[in-house]
């Protein structure tokens, strides 16, 4: 046997000898068909292979593949085979794969997996495939495979059920791994068309293919292109429905249900519950799924040993979010697919799936702390937090430090190197995802700081100092994003959820926000957005919280040198009116010939997010103004009476609620006490008529004190 090899190593020598210097085109041949030869036979390694390389060179195998004369007594196909065989060979070189000679070579390839196989040709389909492996695991591989159309290929491939065919499922199952947005943007009929089959082939199996295909199918749904869009979608989503219904409502092993819990995430990834039909069956099958989930949560957490734990990170993790679409679908109210029996049971079952959740983070150690899986524990729990108050109120109370601290380790690390586990069931395209903790935990956050004991414990743990930090992080974010009008991004959601907790703890810890340094930063971030903020009509809502909690933080802060009449001050104020004045107009009202008050067409959209916002902004306005003695010019310099003097005046009486009144009242009475031109202007608006019109009883006794002053005061 080492006799043989030997042998067979000195020839290879001899023929890459020739092959360096060719007496001839038929000594060439010769040579290569030894070469090959080996090559085919796997019996050269990684450094002859090299040798081979550099003895040939990419120019000699492309001239075969291109060539239509194969020698005489040969079939047609001889040198194109004995090319792709060489070009197989330099593949294994990562380097080499890599290479611009090798992607240039991606549509030949392309050609071949499209071209009628004949049973000679096989090992031309498999140097192929394993030329697009090689290809598709270098770093510019898999954009040049998307490009050059090899998706496509793949597919047809794969769908044509030839040599090789499952060979091209891997393939694409391996790109659809690091590019699946890019595939599906150039690709999507074909990549539907596969994703048709499989889903048939899912619904018909009887056997393990089954649950084969659990582990294949979820690479193929995609988050980039919403199959509920194309009938062809529908009807995938359909069957695979079926399939999984089928499946879990069978007796299984944990081996078989693992794939089907994953499957079934995938699909909760990608369309929500829209891929779950309405009725009996479907509300059955949506309970079995969050059922199963809370159960496998349960058995891997309550006691959790760190072996099997490990093992079962991804299946959990699959779990968590058919929980979070248990959350959603319990709280539906509008065409639920549960009844409200189901939808009780679920919570109680959640609940204590939950608390697996809260007990296995509460083991969690220090060298843990990177682990993706804690990650996704914590954002799971957050969407239970943002939902559900009340049930599990102390376990969440003590597991809010280690809440605290993890956000702020993943917020001042940046983002780890490692992604979630979540976006391990679906496309990442290849890149890390930025943990951030925080953003899953604000809506939690905001109801327990309207809360005695959870709003004591987020203080003492630094949570509004951190919050703040997180403030200009994601107004950092928000500014660079467009400008133009586009749907609520997440960040944005996050300043709003913010600007939600700092307005409880001015409600409820105005001393805090007295004497924590962290509130005077704030305030001078406040005056400095609103003023850029408000003209981008598209960000109403959110302007509508920075000025709402700006004004009601100067209540407290009007001592501070930032709100002592400096440019910054007023600039924020006048904005701050800009936001409150632009809320209401007078418009025709169709039961009378007289002008009605109505909420403005450009904050229409918006007003049920805004309107306790704009009451709180006028009622924090006004508690502003004996604080702040500028102020009353900053209103005259904007012509804020005057509008509202005119906005009054015009339109009926009855149109304006009681709740308005006050508003109104409540600002004019404090600028009417503050300032004798500001009472003037009143006065010169027929002020005293529509006061007494309106019922503005504290408006009408000012302005008679203030004018009977006056009038002493010129009698003396």
């Amino acid at each position: 046997m080492a006799s043989d090899s030997g042998d067979g190593l000195a020839t290879l020598k001899r023929c890459l000898s020739v092959l360096r210097d060719p007496r001839n085109d038929s000594e060439q041949f010769a040579a290569l068909l030894l070469v090959t030869k080996a090559v085919r036979a796997g019996e050269v390694d990684a450094k002859t292979r090299r040798q081979i390389f550099d003895a040939i060179g990419f120019t000699f195998p492309t001239r075969l593949l291109i060539s239509q004369q194969p020698p005489a007594d040969c079939p047609p196909h001889t040198f194109r085979a004995l090319g792709l065989t060489l070009l197989a060979c330099f593949c294994t070189d990562p380097q080499l794969a890599g290479h611009s000679q090798i992607l240039n070579k991606i549509p030949t390839f392309n050609d071949i997996l499209l071209s009628p196989c004949d049973p000679d040709c096989t090992s031309m389909v498999d140097d192929v495939y394993q030329c697009l492996s090689a290809i598709l695991a270098t770093a510019r591989g898999p954009r040049a495979l998307v490009t050059k159309g090899t998706v496509s290929a793949l597919c047809q491939a794969y769908l044509s059920g030839g040599h090789g065919s499952e060979r091209a499922l891997t393939l694409l199952v391996g790109l659809l791994a690091v590019a699946e947005a890019k595939c599906w943007h150039r690709d999507a009929p074909q990549l539907l068309a596969v994703l048709s089959k499989l889903s048939s082939d899912f619904l018909k199996a009887e056997d393990m293919t089954k649950f084969e295909l659990c582990e294949v199918l979820p690479r193929f749904i995609p988050l980039s292109h919403p199959l509920t869009e194309s009938s062809q979608g529908s009807e995938c989503l359909c069957r695979l429905y079926k399939g999984l219904a089928d499946v879990l409502g069978s007796k299984l092993s944990q081996s078989q249900r693992d794939p089907a819990l994953k499957l079934a995430a995938s699909l909760v990834q990608a369309c929500g519950a829209e891929w779950i039909p309405a009725g009996r069956a479907g509300s059955k099958f949506l309970a079995l799924l969050v059922n199963l989930a809370c159960v496998e949560v349960r058995l891997t957490l309550e006691e959790p040993d760190p072996l099997e734990v490990e093992g079962k990170k991804e299946v959990v993790t699959a779990c968590y979010v058919l929980m979070e679409m248990g959350i959603q679908e319990c709280l539906r109210e509008e065409n639920p697919l549960l009844e409200n029996v189901q939808k009780m049971q679920l919570m109680r079952i959640m609940e204590e799936a939950f608390g697996a959740v809260i007990f296995y983070l509460r083991q969690v150690k220090q060298e843990e702390l990177q682990d993706p899986f804690i990650f996704a524990s914590v954002r799971v729990l957050g969407a239970w937090m943002a939902e559900e108050t009340s049930s599990l109120k102390q376990e969440i109370c003590e597991l809010l430090p280690f809440l605290v601290d993890y956000a702020r380790m993943l917020f001042k690390e940046g983002s780890p190197a490692e992604s979630p586990p979540q976006a391990e069931l679906v496309s990442t395209e290849g890149s890390a995802l930025p943990q951030d903790a925080l953003r899953f935990l604000l809506p939690g956050f905001c109801h327990l700081t309207a809360e005695d004991k959870p709003r004591d414990i987020l203080i003492a743990e630094g949570a509004p100092a951190l919050l703040c930090e997180y403030f200009l992080q994601q107004w950092e974010v928000l500014t660079s994003e467009p400008t133009a009008p586009a749907p609520l991004t997440s960040t944005e959601m996050s300043l709003q959820t913010m600007c939600g907790i700092f307005l409880n703890l001015v409600v409820t810890a105005p001393d805090l926000v007295r004497r924590d340094k962290t509130f005077s930063s704030l305030m001078d971030v406040l005056l400095k957005f609103l003023p850029l903020l408000l003209p981008q009509k598209h960000h109403l809502v959110l302007a509508a919280n920075v000025a709402t909690l700006g004004l009601m933080m100067a209540r407290i802060l009007a001592g501070s040198a930032a709100l002592q009449g400096t440019q910054r001050a007023k600039e924020f104020f006048g904005a701050a009116i800009g936001f409150l004045s632009q809320a209401h107009v007078a418009q025709a009202d169709p039961s009378s010939d007289r002008l009605a008050l109505a909420v403005s067409p450009a904050y229409a959209s918006a007003w049920d997010d805004i309107a306790e916002l704009w009451f709180l902004g006028m009622q924090a306005w006004a508690g502003c103004v004996p604080l702040l003695p500028w102020l009353p010019h900053t209103a005259l310099g904007a012509r804020w009476l005057q509008g509202m003097a005119q906005l009054l005046s015009q339109v009926t009486p009855a149109s304006v609620d009681c709740e308005l009144v006050t508003a109104f009242q409540a600002v004019l009475v404090e600028l009417a006490r503050a300032s004798q031109q500001c009472r003037d202007v009143i006065l010169s608006h027929q002020g005293t008529d529509w006061a007494n019109l309106y019922g503005m009883a504290a408006l009408e006794q000012c302005l008679a004190e203030q004018r009977g002053a006056s009038s002493t005061s010129g009698g003396k």
